[in-house]
């Protein structure tokens, strides 16, 4: 007997046809002794609706109420799975992130998980019950007020419901059958990976990859949880993700990843100067806004300038709060270009190899395609270049880097 923790996403759940398929399922796993708890997010499209609500309203809206808004996708799905597994004799009841509780801190839109009592859960579990619990969401103790853990926050929260129930396993059911060498879509000699690093998996998460959620991944290397990502729909081994120790043969570029979630922002004539820096990125820093990819050219004439990418759907707000710095910072200009993508390989293997950076610069330049930012770490390599570029890099860096699989 094992405990597990289901994770269904969006398409998952998209329709009730789809939310029978995982009663089913879940089904399958408690007639074979296994004591389950189920997590599921808002059905396909929802969210992006209840999203575009609070956007159309106000781009630059009040984020607790926010989080009330778009917290409320997940609760109908929980109530709905709950009853289709009653329907085929599981016992089942549906638990708000509230109700556990899963406690975050007060950062609505983006909040972190500070804790989780799964006694109860456990308790609910050994009965042989299956809890049907909301992603996405907890609660911020100082108010009651209600937080959702940012997009694709489901999967961080069934890590942590698996580390807090002592899960042997955290599956992540989702429409592809595992993780891929790069997005199949657009190359499709795609290679599935039957395991992949954690280390690596959180930098092609961070990158772009769809498939698990940055900070669930980092939650998982960092508490140990076991996770496997599975086909809702198809009866196929998944990948797992696992240990370094636990890949035998380490591969120098494990996959390719690109985002189109990114905008690109540059500061003209910036005082050339100790403490501007600061300035700049601690007002972003106080207004929630990430900023990952940051260039600085050599100064001249007392003055540099400042290139850095944010999240695209963080640009409005970005802009705002940089306008409002203008007099401390001193910048002459703010240039703001959201059709950028960035594209990143990423390998544990390129420790010990020379030459990675070097193969991706040239495949690019061999297909004309110019590059705006480069970003280094131990394990990747990432560039920025024009959007429209986005497949054309992807396909050229995967054969690059012999990715591609047999014809």
């Amino acid at each position: 007997m094992a405990r597990i923790v289901m994770k269904f996403g969006g398409t998952s759940v998209a329709d009730l046809d789809r939310i029978r398929n995982v009663a089913a399922r879940v089904k399958r796993e408690v007639d074979a002794g296994n004591q389950v708890a189920v997590v599921v997010s808002a059905m396909s499209g929802v969210t992006n609706q209840l999203v575009k609500w609070c956007q159309d309203l106000s781009p630059l809206h009040d984020a607790r109420e926010y989080d009330t808004v778009v917290a409320t996708g997940e609760q109908v799905t929980t109530g709905l799975t709950a009853i289709a597994l009653q329907t085929i004799g599981v016992d089942a009841r549906s638990w708000q992130g509230w109700q556990v509780p899963i406690v975050t801190d007060d950062a609505h839109g983006k909040a972190r998980v500070e804790g989780i009592d799964g006694a109860v859960l456990i308790e609910r579990m050994e009965a042989g019950q299956v809890p049907v619990i909301t992603g996405f969401q907890g609660i911020e103790t100082h108010r009651h007020r209600i937080t959702t853990l940012g997009r694709g926050g489901s999967d961080l929260s069934a890590v942590a419901v698996a580390a807090a129930v002592k899960a042997d396993r955290c599956d992540i059911y989702t429409d592809v059958d595992g993780i891929y060498t790069t997005d199949p879509r657009i190359v499709p000699r795609a290679r599935k990976l039957e395991r992949i690093s954690f280390e690596e998996m959180l930098e092609l998460a961070s990158v772009g990859a769809k498939v698990l959620q940055t900070r669930s991944v980092e939650l998982a290397m960092k508490l140990g949880v076991r996770v496997q990502v599975v086909s809702s729909f198809e009866d196929k081994p998944g990948s797992l993700v696992v240990d370094e120790d636990e890949i035998v043969e380490q591969p120098v570029v494990s996959g390719i990843a690109y985002s189109r979630d990114d905008a690109k922002v540059t500061l003209r004539r910036v005082p050339d100067r100790p403490g501007v820096a600061a300035n700049v990125f601690g007002a972003l820093a106080k207004a929630s806004v990430n900023v990952d990819m940051i260039v600085q050219n050599i100064g001249a004439d007392g003055t540099t300038d400042m290139t850095f990418t944010v999240g695209k759907a963080e640009l409005v707000r970005a802009k705002d709060v940089l306008e409002k710095a203008r007099a401390e910072v001193g910048f002459e200009a703010l240039l703001a270009d959201p059709e950028v993508a960035k594209i990143s390989v990423v390998g544990i293997g390129m420790r010990s190899h020379a030459g990675v950076a070097n193969t991706m610069f040239r495949a690019l330049a061999e297909k004309g395609i110019n590059i705006q930012v480069i970003s280094t770490s131990e394990i990747k390599v990432s560039v920025l270049v024009a959007a429209d570029y986005t497949e054309l890099a992807v396909r050229a860096l995967h054969t690059a880097y012999g990715l591609d699989a047999p014809a």
